[in-house]
């Protein structure tokens, strides 16, 4: 089955991807158009979250931040709705790099404009590597691949290390980032948080990481969605392996 994982020196892993499918591209014509796949194609909700940052003229915009469609006022609704079509999806035999890009982009919809999401996945050394992240350029993701989990640095490696979510309001702030601020701050982001990915005996599979353009922690809402992105993450992880 197609990784976005990978790494030539990693026995059994393919080559690293550095970026994910663009929005719409294989996601939502490849999974919503499937005549397999029709009838679970229901949700408006599924469908919106999944939309290409689209220009007026109906042209997707270049490599910038999503600016998603908007949640409907129960987010914690439309999340779980789209987890569990994300799961039935799965066990037709969907592949984890689009599964995982549908819960990035419902992440990025959640947090809101400017957000962008990257899942990173611990491999068989035990570093981090690029899963997913729709909207993040080819060479921060090769400047951040093979991170290993460490408490004391970034804020996806300290979530891997540590196991508990970890939040970068301002990255200027934060001794974590010494080394890399200069990384996400050309690229506009002010802060982040991570959610660990834990499979259920409590391993971290990988983080679930969000930039925000503001100097902010995450809203209540987006932290309980959040949790269930991951959760449901675990799973395409844990089934797709």
């Amino acid at each position: 089955m197609r990784s976005c994982l990978g790494g030539t020196n990693s026995p059994g892993w393919h080559s690293l991807v550095p970026r994910s499918p663009p929005f719409g591209s294989s996601l939502c014509n490849e999974l919503g158009l499937t005549k397999n796949l029709a009838a679970l194609r229901t949700s408006r909700h599924f469908e919106s979250t999944c939309l290409v940052n689209k220009s007026e003229n109906g042209t997707p915009k270049n490599n910038s931040p999503i600016a998603a469609a908007e949640p409907p006022p129960t987010s914690h609704a439309w999340i779980s709705e789209l987890c569990e079509t994300v799961r039935r999806l799965i066990d037709l035999g969907t592949p984890r790099c689009e599964a995982l890009t549908c819960l990035a982009t419902a992440g990025e919809t959640l947090a809101g404009p400017g957000s962008v999401v990257s899942i990173l996945v611990v491999d068989q050394e035990g570093l981090l590597r690029n899963g997913v992240s729709p909207n993040l350029p080819a060479d921060y993701l090769a400047a951040i691949d093979r991170l290993k989990p460490d408490a004391n640095f970034g804020t996806c490696s300290a979530a891997a290390a540590t196991g508990c979510p970890i939040m970068t309001p301002d990255f200027l702030a934060d001794e974590k980032w010494a080394e890399l601020r200069h990384l996400p701050l050309a690229l506009g982001f002010a802060g982040a948080w991570s959610m660990p990915i834990k499979s259920d005996s409590g391993t971290v599979l990988g983080t679930f990481g969000t930039y925000f353009i503001d100097r902010r922690h995450p809203s209540p809402d987006e932290f309980r969605g959040v949790e269930l992105l991951a959760s449901t993450a675990a799973l395409v992880l844990a089934m797709c392996h």
